[in-house]
């Protein structure tokens, strides 16, 4: 129905940048919602940015991203970006994109496969 295509993960020393995207595709209608979630090691998975469509995108961060993580949206192209700066060690996790999409099934939440972003001192 909904595929989520990751990419731009990878190695990044502590103080750098990674910037990651996500392509969906697929019979979707609209979005309801699009951002990003991410997994370190023993850990549950946790929001880290999320863009609500209602009249006017709204974007909710995590606490510990604010002011360093940026979260966009290309309407045209369905894709989401996150900008992440100064990056810290304990940024290290596996990075899912998320969105809540309107198809001819309905309305659901769907997940891409994940991309790994790994800080080093």
């Amino acid at each position: 129905q909904v595929q989520l295509v990751e990419s731009g993960g990878g190695l990044v020393q502590a103080g750098g940048s990674l910037t990651l995207s996500c392509a969906a595709s697929g019979n979707i209608f609209s979005f309801n919602a699009m951002g990003w979630y991410r997994q370190a090691p023993g850990k549950q998975r946790e929001l880290i940015a999320l863009i609500i469509n209602a009249n006017v995108d709204r974007v909710t961060y995590a606490d510990s991203v604010k002011g360093r993580f940026t979260a966009s949206r290309n309407n045209a192209k369905d894709t989401v970006y996150l900008q992440m700066n100064n990056l810290k060690l304990e940024d290290t996790a596996v990075y899912y994109c998320y969105c809540d999409a309107n198809t001819a099934w309905g309305g659901r939440g769907y997940w891409g496969q994940g991309t790994q972003v790994t800080v080093s001192p």
